[in-house]
């Protein structure tokens, strides 16, 4: 291997014609850096891990050791940061980062233009670019895309019982929810707590906040209005809020999901006790695995059903790394974070479901879902493509958002469990998140 920088040999790579896309991962020079160790922090949780088994391999390759410094769930590690910025401590080169978290960090984050090879850039999807750039800068390298779908348990949809039941309880036949009323109807009419529950929900922190966006969107909402006052406080706001609070009352969700996030939903509906379940693509390979899940071969899946508004269900973003300004070693930052998404890290990452931001691994994924015979990953393929083409919406993305947040999610969690009505949660919640959008220069 030549001692030649990481960006000049990309840049070579690029004059011979030759890209990632079909060169496998030990043909590419990722440069090095021999004796170097290279300090990160990253997401953890189920769906993440398989990916960082590669790290080792780049570490062969290039001579350096990577010390991952914390490997959290996105709202610890987002608190930890923040406590790195406030003490100055930012001594580790390559974070964990995601669209919807990134405006909030300022510019602890350098613009990777002129960082990582234009060449490289140019495979990854044009709008995972563009939702990875805040004010002009691009200060994360998108790693794999989410957005939600509904996963359900076929066999429940099979039985004659229950299929004659519900139409005597509901007036309508049993099939997939199109609507979210569906949805409640038929959560509520498998539940049967505490063995078995209808659905589940993240209970806190954005992942929640999140959850009501979407539900306020497809009712025909908006969290601000043009001028950036908060406008979620409405009747569709309050729809939103209703559905949550309905189910929990009615005990169609289990009792602890205020404190879920989404380890737990995944992990719940591989348990075999929850009928519905909206979540990302990213746990479909577990959900259909026998040795992780009960349900293994008796999965459901549909589109993100619709609010009363006729709009789908799609909140969206992309899990991203990025390099921090004060990173010692940037060439060796920026070949880990090309590695991490490189065609053949992406390819992993489909495997598992988790949707690729490189163009190309969309079609050369399903071809080998295809080709391995493996028709529910090419249906999960399938459906989560349109979704992500025709559904997907981000939240706004503005430095006080997760600020904003914070504000929200306590109140939605004291109107569902009946401490203030939906009106006057969201009131309040209003009242707070204005008070934020005009410290923050927005009002």
């Amino acid at each position: 291997m030549t001692n030649i920088t990481f960006k000049t040999l990309l840049a070579a790579t690029a004059l011979t014609g030759i890209t990632a896309t079909t060169v496998a991962a030990q043909e590419i020079d990722y440069g090095s850096f021999a004796d170097y160790t290279l300090r990160v922090k990253l997401i953890g949780g189920a769906q993440y891990e398989p990916l960082y088994a590669r790290i080792a391999e780049w570490e062969a390759m290039t001579g350096a050791t990577v010390d991952v410094l914390s490997r959290k769930n996105h709202f610890e590690l987002d608190r930890e940061i923040k406590q790195d910025i406030a003490a100055g401590s930012l001594d580790w080169c390559v974070g964990s980062n995601h669209t919807s978290f990134a405006p909030q960090y300022g510019s602890i984050y350098m613009d990777l233009n002129g960082v990582i090879a234009e060449s490289t850039l140019s495979e990854f999807q044009e709008l995972a670019l563009q939702n990875s750039t805040v004010e002009g800068r691009l200060v994360q390298l998108p790693r794999h895309s989410d957005i939600s779908n509904l996963y359900y348990i076929k066999s429940l949809y099979e039985d004659a019982d229950n299929l004659s039941g519900f139409k005597a309880e509901y007036g309508y036949d049993l099939t997939p929810p199109e609507t979210w009323d569906q949805v409640k109807d038929q959560a509520m009419f498998f539940a049967d707590a505490p063995t078995f529950y209808g659905t589940q929900f993240v209970g806190k922190d954005e992942a929640i906040t999140g959850r009501f966006y979407e539900m306020l969107v497809a009712n025909g909402g908006a969290l601000f209005d043009e001028d950036w006052n908060p406008t979620f406080n409405s009747a569709a706001g309050v729809e939103a809020v209703n559905f949550f609070k309905d189910l929990y009352e009615a005990k169609a969700v289990p009792a602890g999901s205020l404190n879920y996030l989404w380890d737990d939903t995944g992990l719940g509906f591989a348990s075999g006790t929850v009928a519905l379940n909206l979540d990302w693509a990213g746990w479909a390979s577990f959900f259909n695995d026998p040795e992780n899940s009960k349900i293994a071969g008796d999965i459901g899946l549909v589109r993100a059903p619709k609010g009363s508004a006729g709009i789908r269900t799609g909140w969206s973003g992309s899990h991203t790394f990025s390099i921090t300004e004060t990173c010692d070693n940037v060439d060796a930052a920026a070949s880990l974070v090309t590695f991490l998404t490189s065609h053949d890290s992406q390819m992993v990452e489909a495997t598992a479901g988790l949707l690729p931001t490189r163009a190309a691994v969309w079609d050369d994924a399903k071809a080998q879902f295809t080709a391995d015979g493996n028709d529910f990953l090419v249906e999960v393929f399938e459906t989560y493509a349109i979704s992500m083409s025709e559904d997907a919406f981000t939240p706004p993305l503005i430095t006080p958002w997760i600020e904003v947040s914070n504000e929200i999610w306590p109140q939605l969690q004291a109107a569902i469990l009946g401490e203030k009505t939906p009106q006057e949660a969201l009131d309040e919640a209003a009242k707070a998140a204005r008070l934020v959008m005009e410290d923050a220069g927005y009002l």
